[in-house]
């Protein structure tokens, strides 16, 4: 896997995925940017929620269950100190679908969280990560 992070100016940078995706990444105007993108710590969260998500949803539909949503939202605390890591992460699935079974759920996420999240199994190694879900009509 590849990246390359190109400056614009102030603290202005765009990346490029080795897949050839670009998105762009910004500071707040107190830290010298102009508020164009999002901030690498962001993006970090925000890479994880999609490598979750994607996991989640793959798993129920390889369980022959029909996901008509699905929406994560992750909430991060981080240290007060440089370097600011991730404390605590809390991720909360909320999932969309005619007949979707709890237990079928509760898998999907535990084994995202287990065994196939990349992103979320590695963060866990200096975040401590919790996770909830809920199963919304249809």
């Amino acid at each position: 896997m590849r990246a390359r992070i190109k400056w614009v100016e102030d603290v202005t940078f765009v990346g490029e995925s080795g897949s050839g995706h670009a998105l762009v990444m910004d500071g707040p105007p107190e830290n010298g940017g102009n508020n164009r993108g999002a901030r690498p710590m962001e993006m970090l969260l925000l890479g994880m929620g999609g490598c979750t998500a994607f996991d989640v949803v793959h798993i129920l539909r390889k369980a022959r269950q029909t996901v008509t949503d699905c929406v994560v939202e992750l909430q991060a605390e981080r240290a007060s100190k440089p370097p600011k890591v991730f404390t605590h992460i809390h991720v909360h699935y909320r999932l969309k679908g005619p007949a979707l079974q709890d237990a079928q759920v509760r898998r999907a996420v535990q084994l995202s969280t287990e065994k196939y999240c990349s992103a979320s199994i590695m963060l866990s190694a200096v975040a401590r990560i919790t996770h909830a879900y809920e199963i919304v009509g249809d």
